[in-house]
């Protein structure tokens, strides 16, 4: 199926290939482009490694509609307005260490259910996002270093040549803390 373009259409579609992020909206554009260029569907297939018959249907949705977007449009939320505005409110306030646990609370509390992986969309869709915590070393008190020191090397003089001195506090600082 030849596609007739004007250099002004090869530029614009170009440029929305090379902006666009959806990888199905960049075979369609990549489709359109070799088409036009004299390719075959069969060809086309083969180098963007879709089916002959997906390559048809993206052309002929060009031809007729200048389509290049999925719209497949979805499915309804599985809550409501009112219920997704609380669910921000609340995960706002409330830190919830998991999905699995966020999942549970919505079947609690709306006995709606959801897959840990259908609110996982749900949440970056209402723009929250995973951060990985990050370790940062504890701001250090120069006098509470030095008093250390003093009682440290106090405590040294004080014990005998083959008395041990144990620390027992926190975590080693070469150990690996798990943060959370």
């Amino acid at each position: 199926m030849k596609i007739h373009l004007t250099p002004e259409q090869k530029r614009a579609l170009e440029l929305m290939h090379d902006t666009t992020r959806d990888s199905r909206v960049c075979d369609r554009i990549k489709a359109v482009l070799l088409a036009s260029e004299g390719w075959t569907a069969q060809m086309i297939a083969q180098a963007l490694r879709i089916h002959e018959s997906t390559v048809s249907r993206h052309l002929k949705d060009f031809i007729a509609q200048e389509k290049l977007t999925p719209e497949n449009g979805g499915s309804d939320s599985h809550l409501s307005a009112k219920q997704t505005a609380e669910l921000v409110d609340y995960l706002t306030a409330n830190l919830l260490h998991t999905t699995a646990q966020i999942v549970d609370y919505v079947r609690a509390r709306w006995q709606v259910s959801f897959s840990v992986g259908g609110m996982t969309k749900w949440l970056h869709r209402q723009g929250f996002s995973y951060k990985k915590p990050k370790g940062v070393p504890h701001k250090f008190d120069a006098d509470k270093q030095q008093q250390f020191i003093d009682d440290y090397q106090s405590l040294k003089d004080r014990a005998g040549q083959n008395e041990p001195i144990l620390f027992i506090d926190a975590v080693h600082p070469s150990q690996s803390t798990k943060l959370s």
